[in-house]
C-alpha cells in the first residue's frame, strides 16, 4: 500500500525555510476521505502536491505527476492531444474509446471526468493535486479500482488581488496566464475570481510538408476558468465554469518495426515516385515528412468543458449536507499520424477490376472525430460527529452520452501470385468505427470512523459500504467504403456491486501513525466498441462483444512517522491486491482497420511497497526521496488464438500492460537566507522509471518488444528568486529551469500494427530550457 507520499512536505519546504522554529517539515489538510483532515493523520495511501510544488516541478497537465509518485505511470497516448493511459499501482487503461471505462478516476473539484480520451487539459490555476492509490470504491465508486486523482482549484479570495504570470523557452515555448481576485464584492458575501491561460509551442519533429507551428508536437492552449464563491456563514456555496482549448499535431508517429513483406513493399516507394521509406527501429527521428491525416488536415483538436456546483450547510457539527452538481461537455477530432511516412507509392491492387496500377498507400491513417461526450452528475452527502463517531452517507447518480466516428485508412498487403515466388500488392481500404453509446449509474454510501475517547482518540476503526447499480448500451454504425456492416446493432447490459473497506489506525505518538486496510473495488464491465458486433451462421446480428466487471480486494499496512521534531519524515507501506475477472486490452489490426480485444483475463495478484523520505537536515536545504516497487502475476490468463481456434492459459508468458515495476524520485533544493533583493532558491531532482511494454500478449502483438518503452532517467534544475518587493504589496518573482537535461530520448507511447506489418512509437519532447516572470498584487 502506497503512503502519504512525502513529496508534499517538498511543497511546504520554502514555509519550512522560513519558519520560525528553524525549517520544520509542514502538514496539509486533504479531503481524501470526504472531510477535512490532516494528511499524516490520515490511514489512506496519498500523494498531495500543493500550488507551490506544482509550480516547482512545473506542472502544467496531470502526466507530469506520474514523473514523481510512487507506483503511478502515466503517458500520453500516440493519435490524441489529449488521450492519457493513467496506471497506479499496475492498474489502469490503455484504450481511450469513449466508451470504455477507466480504472483511475480522475475527479475535477469532487465531479468525476469519465473520459481518460480527455484527461490531459490544461491545469489553469490548482490548490493542490491528490493521488489517492489503491481501490477507492466505497467512497469514490466505479471505475476506481487501481485509485483516484483529485484536482483542486483554488477559491477565490477574500481580498482583491491579481497574479500575472509568463514564461519563454525552447522551441517558441512561451506561456501566459492572469488570475484576478475582485475581493468581497460590496458589503455581500459573494467573491469571484477569473484565470485566462494561454500556451504556444512549436513541434520538436521537423515535419518538411508543414511550417513550424504545425510539426508534430506543436501545442496551442487557450484556457479560462470563472468561479464564484458565497459565504453565508453556515451555508456555503461555490460554482465554477472551466474551459479548456487545444489545437496542435499530436507526437510525431516513428516507424520502429516492418515485416519483412510491409519492408520490401514500402520501400519500392521512392522508385515509383513516391516519398522515401522512414524507417528506424533504434535511432529518433529528428526531421523528415509526416503524411497528413487527410488533405492538408494535420492538426487535432480538444475542448473541454464543465459547470460545477457545490453547496453545503452545516446545521450543527453533528450534521453537514453538502451537494455537487457536474456537467461536463468533451468535443475530440482527432488527426491521426500513425503513417510515420510521408506519400509513399506502391502497387495497388483494384479489388473489382483486378487491375494493378501504382498510387498513394499509407501502412495506417485516417482521423478520429468527431468525438463527442457530456455527462450529468449529482453527488449528496451527509456527514457528521457524533461523540466518538464521524460518518459520511450519500447518493450518487451519474448519467453520460458519448460517440465517435472513426474514419481510418489503410494498405492491406496480400500475395496475388500464382507461383512458388511471392508478389505482393496493396489493397487501400478505408473502414469507419462509428458508435455511440449511453451510461447510468446509481450508487448509496455510508463509512464510519469511530475514535474513542477514553483511550485519547488515539485509536481509529473505519467501516465503509457502497452500492451501485450500472446500465450500458451500444449501438454500433461501422461502415466500409459507405456499407453498413452486417455485424452492426444495439445490445444493452446492466450489472451491480457492493464494495466494502475496513481498517485500523493508532496514533502512538503525535508523530508516528500506523494503520492496516482492507478494501474492495469494481470497475463496471461492458461492450467493447472495438469489436464488431455477433451474428449467427446466416449473418444476423445477435449481440454485442460485452465483457464483465472486474473485481479486487487489496490489503495495506502502512506507517507515517515525523522523527527529530519533524526534521525527517519517514513514510513505508506494503500492499497486496488480488484481482478477478482482471479487464485486459488487446490490441489487434487487420484488414477491418484498429481494433481491440477486451477480455476478462482471469486472476491476477499484485504486491508491491513504497518507501518515501523527506529531511530537513540544515535549514533552507530540503531533501525528499521515494522508491516505488509493483510485481504482478497472473494466476490465469485465458486466450483464445485466432489461429487454431484452441483456448490456453498464458499466465506465464503473458504481460502486464504500462506498467513499470521500479519508479524513484529524489530532489534537492536550498532556500538561502532572504536579502533586501528576495529570496534566492535553487532545485535538481532526478526521477527514474524502469522498462515498460504496452501489450500483454506477444501471440497477439508481434512488435510488442519493438514499441516498447526503455527504462527513463529525467533529470531537472530550477534556479529562481522569489519574494522580489517591487512596492507595496507588489511583488515578483523570476525562474530559470531545464528539464530533460540528459536529453534522453524517452518513449511516450507504442503502437503494434502487426496486423498490418509494422509497428511504431512517439517520443517526448527533447531537452528544454526557459524562463519564467510573475508578478503578484
Amino acid at each position: 500500500m502506497a503512503l502519504a507520499y512525502a513529496l508534499l512536505p517538498e511543497g511546504a519546504s520554502a514555509q519550512a525555510a522560513n519558519a520560525p522554529d528553524g525549517g520544520t517539515i509542514q502538514d496539509i489538510v486533504v479531503t481524501a476521505r470526504r472531510t477535512s483532515e490532516s494528511l499524516q493523520k490520515t490511514p489512506i495511501s496519498i500523494t498531495a502536491l500543493n500550488a507551490q510544488t506544482l509550480e516547482k516541478i512545473n506542472v502544467n497537465q496531470v502526466d507530469k505527476v506520474g514523473q514523481v509518485a510512487p507506483n503511478v505511470v502515466i503517458n500520453q497516448q500516440s493519435g490524441a492531444l489529449s488521450a492519457a493511459s493513467i496506471n497506479i499501482r499496475g492498474i489502469g487503461q490503455t484504450d481511450p474509446s469513449f466508451a470504455l471505462d477507466t480504472a483511475v478516476g480522475i475527479y475535477l473539484d469532487g465531479v468525476y471526468v469519465a473520459r481518460s480520451a480527455g484527461s490531459i487539459f490544461d491545469l489553469v490555476d490548482l490548490e493542490r493535486i491528490e493521488v489517492l492509490r489503491g481501490p477507492q470504491g466505497t467512497l469514490f465508486g466505479r471505475n476506481t479500482t487501481g485509485g483516484a486523482i483529485q484536482l483542486i482549484s483554488k477559491k477565490p479570495a477574500d481580498v482583491m488581488g491579481f497574479t500575472v504570470k509568463g514564461g519563454y523557452g525552447t522551441r517558441n515555448n512561451w506561456f501566459a496566464r492572469g488570475r484576478f481576485d475582485t475581493g468581497k464584492l460590496g458589503n455581500s458575501p459573494f467573491s469571484a475570481s477569473f484565470v485566462y491561460y494561454h500556451r504556444d509551442r512549436d513541434g520538436y519533429f521537423d515535419n518538411t510538408l508543414t511550417p513550424r507551428s504545425k510539426d508534430p508536437g506543436s501545442l496551442h492552449v487557450n484556457a479560462y476558468m470563472a468561479s464564484l464563491r458565497g459565504d453565508f456563514g453556515p451555508f456555503q456555496l461555490n460554482y465554477s465554469y472551466d474551459y479548456d482549448r487545444r489545437t496542435g499535431a499530436n507526437p510525431f508517429f516513428q516507424t520502429s518495426a516492418l515485416s519483412d513483406v510491409a519492408l520490401a513493399y514500402y520501400s519500392q516507394s521512392e522508385s515509383l515516385g513516391g516519398a522515401k521509406l522512414q524507417y528506424s527501429p533504434d535511432k529518433r527521428l529528428k526531421s523528415g515528412q509526416q503524411q497528413s491525416a487527410y488533405g492538408d488536415f494535420y492538426t487535432s483538436k480538444t475542448i473541454s468543458q464543465g459547470h460545477n456546483l457545490t453547496m453545503s450547510y452545516e446545521a450543527s457539527p453533528a450534521f453537514t449536507i453538502k451537494s455537487i452538481t457536474g456537467y461536463r461537455k468533451l468535443y475530440l477530432f482527432n488527426a491521426l499520424a500513425l503513417s510515420g511516412n510521408g506519400d509513399l507509392k506502391g502497387l495497388v491492387l483494384n479489388p473489382t477490376t483486378f487491375e494493378v496500377s501504382v498510387q498513394s498507400v499509407t501502412p495506417y491513417n485516417g482521423y478520429n472525430g468527431p468525438q463527442k461526450q457530456w455527462q450529468v452528475s449529482q453527488e449528496l452527502q451527509l456527514l457528521g460527529t457524533i461523540g466518538d463517531f464521524k460518518y459520511v452517507v450519500g447518493a450518487y447518480y451519474f448519467n453520460e452520452h458519448v460517440s465517435e466516428d472513426n474514419h481510418q485508412s489503410l494498405t492491406f498487403l496480400t500475395n496475388i501470385s500464382q507461383t512458388s515466388t511471392p508478389f505482393y500488392v496493396g489493397i487501400n481500404l478505408e473502414p469507419e468505427a462509428k458508435y455511440h453509446a449511453r451510461s447510468r449509474s446509481y450508487a448509496a454510501f455510508g463509512q464510519l470512523s469511530w475514535r474513542p475517547q477514553a483511550l485519547d482518540e488515539k485509536l481509529e476503526l473505519t467501516g465503509g459500504i457502497r452500492y451501485t447499480k450500472d446500465h450500458k448500451q451500444l449501438t454500433l454504425q461501422n461502415t466500409s467504403f459507405g456499407i453498413p456492416d452486417a455485424s452492426n446493432g444495439s445490445d444493452t447490459v446492466s450489472f451491480d456491486n457492493v464494495s466494502f473497506l475496513g481498517s485500523v489506525s493508532y496514533q502512538f505518538s503525535p508523530t508516528t501513525l500506523a494503520y492496516a486496510k482492507i478494501s474492495t473495488g469494481y470497475k463496471s464491465g461492458g461492450f467493447n466498441p472495438r469489436a464488431p458486433g455477433l451474428t449467427d451462421a446466416q449473418g444476423k446480428f445477435i449481440g454485442l462483444n460485452s465483457f464483465k466487471p472486474e473485481k479486487l480486494t487489496s490489503y495495506e499496512i502502512g506507517a507515517k512517522t515525523d522523527l527529530f521534531d519533524r526534521h525527517l519524515r519517514i513514510n513505508v507501506a506494503a500492499f497486496y491486491s488480488k484481482y478477478n475477472d482482471l479487464q485486459v486490452p488487446q490490441f489487434a489490426s487487420g484488414s477491418a482497420g484498429a481494433s481491440t480485444l477486451l477480455v476478462n483475463a482471469g486472476k491476477a495478484d499484485f504486491k508491491g511497497v513504497e518507501l518515501e523520505v523527506t529531511a530537513i537536515p540544515v535549514r533552507g536545504l530540503t531533501l525528499t526521496g521515494s522508491l516505488g516497487y509493483t510485481d504482478p502475476k497472473y494466476k490465469q490468463f485465458l486466450f483464445l488464438n485466432p489461429a487454431n481456434n484452441m483456448i490456453s492459459d498464458i499466465s506465464n508468458s503473458a504481460r502486464f500492460p504500462n506498467v513499470a515495476k521500479f519508479n524513484s524520485y529524489v530532489a534537492a533544493e536550498y532556500d538561502f537566507e532572504p536579502t533586501r533583493y528576495g529570496q534566492f532558491t535553487v532545485r535538481g531532482s532526478y526521477a527514474y522509471r524502469s522498462h515498460v511494454y504496452f501489450y500483454p500478449n506477444d501471440t497477439v502483438n508481434v512488435f510488442n518488444k519493438s514499441v516498447d518503452s526503455p527504462a527513463t532517467n529525467s533529470v531537472e534544475a530550477r534556479v529562481s528568486l522569489t519574494d522580489i518587493p517591487l512596492g507595496q504589496r507588489l511583488k515578483g518573482e523570476i525562474s530559470v529551469f531545464g528539464e530533460n537535461l540528459l536529453n534522453e530520448d524517452q518513449v511516450l507511447y507504442g503502437v503494434d500494427f502487426g496486423g498490418l506489418g509494422f509497428g511504431g512509437k512517439i517520443y517526448g519532447e527533447p531537452r528544454r530550457f526557459g524562463v519564467e516572470a510573475k508578478l503578484s498584487f
